[in-house]
């Protein structure tokens, strides 16, 4: 199994069609908020199941702040990440991980990729495929192989 996640898209449609692209082959869509309007524009063309949280940018209904999804059997805990200071430390972030019993956790809002590992769980933000900083722009993929082993990547758009 193959799951692309994007966050803070910020409605740029120069890489979101970018993203398109690199997002074909994937089984499963995750949208990590600030401009959720852009995943309803990615999963236009989609084929896999796609999941969204809202962001602090994102001033729209109907989508969750956050949530626990599967994959595979591999439970992960989404959120855009500005309710837990993810950007001066991930330690609220981990721990609510480890409270949901998640083995991967994945957030955005610092506009910086990076992925750690703490005591078994993943912690992913993809980055921003408008505006990061400190890095490019990015996305993210978690592949899950047969037996289960989780292996996460950034590539760059």
């Amino acid at each position: 199994m193959l799951i692309a996640v994007v966050s803070d898209t910020h409605r740029d449609n120069y890489y979101l069609k970018k993203v398109k692209e690199l997002i074909k082959t994937a089984d499963m869509l995750i949208h990590l908020g600030d401009n959720i309007e852009d995943a309803e524009s990615l999963k236009r063309d989609f084929k896999g199941e796609v999941y969204t949280v809202t962001g602090n940018c994102d001033f729209i209904g109907g989508y969750p702040l956050e949530q626990i999804i599967e994959a595979n059997g591999i439970k992960i805990f989404i959120t855009h990440g500005h309710k837990y200071g993810v950007k001066y430390d991930l330690g609220s972030l981990y721990f609510r991980a480890k409270e949901l019993d998640v083995k991967i956790a994945l957030y955005g809002h610092t506009h910086m990729a990076q992925i750690e590992e703490e005591d078994g769980i993943i912690l992913m933000n993809p980055g921003s495929t408008s505006m990061p900083r400190a890095s490019k722009r990015s996305i993210g993929f978690i592949a899950i192989d047969e037996k289960n082993n989780i292996y996460p990547y950034l590539e760059e758009i």
